[in-house]
């Protein structure tokens, strides 16, 4: 009975991204632990990287591109979990008219790939011309 029980709360854990919440919240914004040290979430656990094509405070990634890495969106106010600083978390209007969480003004996205909480499989990859690198919590791009 023990070995179960430590085997659910072991399960419970993998679930969750360093940081997350046990209510997960897609717009709330997380930092937690990686390979590549200390990187944004959203509360659900899910790594969230930037585009280096884009221009400050836009997107450029559409169409095909927002297929791959589909943008951060959020219908109301994107707010700040552990580790994150509320000043730098803004939104952004794209083409279709949806809000997308940006932080520090750089649009946040999701890579497609990434199929569970924690993984990280796209870091520093060239893609649709600019690179996609996973973001600090001074809401630099991890080179």
């Amino acid at each position: 009975m023990r070995t179960l029980a430590f085997t659910a709360a072991l399960c419970a854990l993998c679930v969750l991204a360093p940081g997350a919440t046990a209510t997960p919240d897609k717009s709330r914004l997380v930092v937690g632990g990686s390979p590549y040290g200390p990187v944004l979430y959203d509360g659900r656990g899910f790594a969230l990287y930037a585009f280096t094509r884009d221009p400050r405070g836009r997107s450029s990634c559409r169409g095909a591109c927002a297929r791959a890495w589909p943008p951060d969106l959020v219908q109301g106010v994107a707010r700040a979990g552990s580790g994150v600083r509320q000043s730098l978390i803004a939104t952004t209007r794209r083409a279709d008219g949806s809000k997308q969480v940006t932080y520090a003004g750089r649009p946040l996205y999701y890579y497609v790939g990434d199929r569970r909480a924690g993984q990280i499989l796209c870091q520093n990859v060239s893609e649709f011309g600019g690179l996609w690198l996973v973001v600090r919590a001074s809401g630099a791009p991890v080179r």
